[in-house]
């Protein structure tokens, strides 16, 4: 590729912040920040009306391009759904395996650890299958089981090839002592399709569960006498996925997390995405057909079966639905994941290859690829 192009976008996405000071210099396919005073008068500038940012991440990925990391546990698999969210703008996943036997979990873990931790593939998501049958949405009623060795297992294997690893759980079905018991691995233990107590959820916390999946989904409403886990977590200012396709979660109780939550900064975007993106509108699940139905992934139960939506869509709707400025919208598909992940690196534009950042029009309606506008440029067609 050219090197020594000099990128003068509108504002430039640094940690809670934009940049209007720097400009992104391309040298050798790697993005620098330099004062936009120090750009050369004869360099090669490239002006851009929109946002640099580092790539987002979305840490509960079903699947993506017609497959589903259930029916494909494998490297391959990884890879190919990391690159069809890729084109989106997602440059980091989190491939979760939802409530399975114990062999396809097994397997999924096998095809992580193969596969290794990188920039892109950012160690595995065990959704189930230790949750309550309450509470399961499109989760096999028949797989749903208590916590046993063999899990434990599979987790001490994660870990000891250094993948990290999360793993939903149900308060109520796996004791304080079991859940201290997996935190004590590094395994980020998060609360999830649960029908817990308040007092319950609290006692998981206290032994070690950082995190919620899918906040407010597969948990009971908010009752003003049986508080139950949702204001437990939110109380405790825990890391929380939350999903915002304007179906999961209503945007008036987004609103409210935001306000309401101890931590609001620990709110993290995902997508909770199935193989409709960048693949055949339906697919199958437990040899139960789901269909792409007015937006809509619905199950032959009726239950609804994951999310039809990328990282960049949920950030414009923050934008344009929930009323979130840029900055808070981006920190929640970048900074917030990164933390849960620990991994700092990955919140930053300078030093970063080209193929890992994003522009973002100002108004965070549209999210493009940089390397793909560098490539017109480079072949002589207009920016943008």
């Amino acid at each position: 590729m050219t090197t020594g192009t000099y990128i003068l976008p509108t504002a430039i996405y640094v940690e809670k912040a934009l940049d209007r000071s720097h400009a992104v210099h391309v040298m050798d396919d790697r993005a620098h920040l330099v004062q936009r005073d120090t750009v050369p008068s004869d360099g090669r500038v490239i002006k851009i009306d929109g946002i640099v940012a580092p790539g987002f991440l979305d840490l509960q990925v079903n699947g993506g391009g017609g497959v589903l990391f259930n029916d494909e546990p494998s490297p391959q698999a990884i890879e190919h759904i990391r690159d069809t969210h890729g084109r989106y703008g997602t440059i980091g996943i989190l491939p979760t395996v939802i409530t399975d036997a114990p062999d396809v979990i097994d397997r999924a873990a096998d095809a992580v650890i193969e596969h290794g931790p990188t920039d892109h593939v950012l160690g595995i998501h065990i959704e189930g299958p230790h949750i309550s049958q309450g509470r399961r949405g499109t989760h096999s009623s028949e797989l749903i089981r208590p916590f046993d060795e063999r899990t434990f297992a599979t987790l001490c294997r994660l870990r000891d090839a250094n993948i990290t690893t999360k793993l939903t759980l149900a308060p109520e079905v796996v004791d304080p002592e079991t859940v201290h018991r997996i935190a004590k691995l590094g395994v980020i233990v998060s609360i999830g399709h649960t029908v817990a107590s308040n007092a319950q959820t609290w006692a998981a916390i206290d032994a070690g569960a950082s995190c919620a999946t899918h906040l407010m989904n597969a948990m009971p409403p908010l009752i003003n006498r049986d508080p139950g886990p949702v204001v437990a977590i939110m109380n405790a200012g825990l890391a929380c996925g939350i999903i915002c396709d304007g179906i999961h979660v209503q945007d008036e109780m987004i609103k409210l997390a935001l306000r309401a939550h101890a931590h609001p900064d620990r709110i993290f975007l995902v997508s909770d995405s199935m193989p409709t993106i960048g693949g055949p509108d339906q697919f199958d699940l437990y040899d139960m057909t789901v269909r792409l139905t007015e937006g809509q992934l619905i199950n032959s139960e009726g239950s609804l079966a994951g999310a039809h939506i990328t990282q960049a869509e949920g950030v414009a709707r923050l934008v344009n639905a929930i009323g979130l400025n840029v900055v808070d919208a981006l920190h929640m598909a970048i900074d917030a994941p990164a933390n849960v992940m620990r991994r700092s690196d990955l919140k930053n534009v300078d030093g970063r290859s080209i193929s890992d950042l994003v522009i973002l029009s100002n108004c965070a309606q549209h999210t493009t690829m940089l390397h793909a506008i560098l490539e017109k440029e480079w072949a002589g067609e207009p920016a943008q």
